[in-house]
């Protein structure tokens, strides 16, 4: 299996991948995103393998990439993903790009009955390949550069068996009789819209503990809820990195006067204290 990449960070090498994509009958899609640091899903990786070739394509680059928006939208080209509802979503959202003939090797493989549903489980399942990916990679730094050797091996990795696998899951699926469910199945992964995260208002009662709390904590907990969704987003920084759920729960059931008891009582880092202190006592003392 031929799992030679090229890093694309200049325009001779976008005109190599664009020829070589373009001249494809198939094509294997996955994106690198960070959704466990940002509120707004951070693009930073996207991959695209050919039969002899995987493309690492760099959107933190100052490269246009406006040329995949033809290959996406080809309906003569298989566009191989796994999963790929999110990479799509995003992907139109960062470029406005349309997809045609989406096969989505996850979704065969759910509609042929598989249980286990990873990547790693639908090719063993399927090709009898074991991959050894990192686990701890999915959530490693992926906006950093360079990237690290074991970083570009997991990313190389996603593409690697798409093809092999896209062959094998399309043949069961004829046999079976499914082609016209999956062709629809597919055409819905193609056309789905990236949305905004919207607060749900009685979020803060999913919160464990949220349902014990008294009446005045239970209050307090929803104004810090609502306003750490609100800083959330205006600081592309995702929630929990704000502040975790139990620290909500925690600063609603003290007593806090100053920025001096925020740090003694719920023992939040000096950096947290410094950006959020003064915020998080008003809330406290208003509520």
């Amino acid at each position: 299996m031929n799992n030679s990449w090229i890093w694309v960070d200049n325009y001779r090498k976008i005109d190599r991948a664009n020829n070589d994509i373009k001249s494809s009958d198939i094509v294997c899609i996955d994106t690198e995103y960070d959704s466990f640091r940002y509120f707004r899903e951070k693009l930073c990786l996207i991959q695209i393998k050919t039969e002899n070739m995987t493309y690492l394509l760099d959107p933190l680059n100052t490269l246009d990439l406006s040329f995949l928006g033809s290959t996406f939208s080809d309906p003569d080209i298989v566009k191989i993903v796994h999963a790929g509802d999110n990479d799509i979503r995003i992907l139109r959202r960062d470029y406005g790009f349309e997809f045609k003939n989406i096969f989505d090797t996850q979704k065969a493989a759910s509609l042929l009955g598989c249980r286990y549903l990873s990547l790693e489980s639908v090719i063993f399942q399927h090709l009898g390949i074991e991959l050894n990916k990192s686990k701890k990679m999915q959530r490693s730094r992926w906006e950093n550069r360079p990237l690290t050797e074991e970083q570009i091996s997991y990313a190389v990795q996603d593409t690697q068996y798409l093809a092999d696998l896209y062959v094998r899951l399309k043949g069961e699926i004829k046999q079976n009789g499914w082609g016209g469910t999956a062709s629809r199945a597919f055409e819905e992964i193609a056309s789905v819209r990236w949305r905004e995260k919207i607060l749900d208002p009685h979020g803060y009662l999913k919160i464990k503990g949220a349902k014990e709390l008294n009446k005045r904590p239970k209050r307090r907990l929803n104004v810090l809820f609502r306003w750490r969704f609100q800083k959330a987003k205006e600081t592309n920084t995702a929630r929990l990195m704000i502040l975790s759920d139990q620290t909500l729960v925690d600063l609603s059931k003290s007593e806090i006067h100053s920025i001096e008891s925020l740090e003694k009582v719920c023992k939040l880092p000096p950096k947290k204290v410094k950006l959020f202190g003064q915020e998080i006592i008003e809330i406290l003392n208003n509520s």
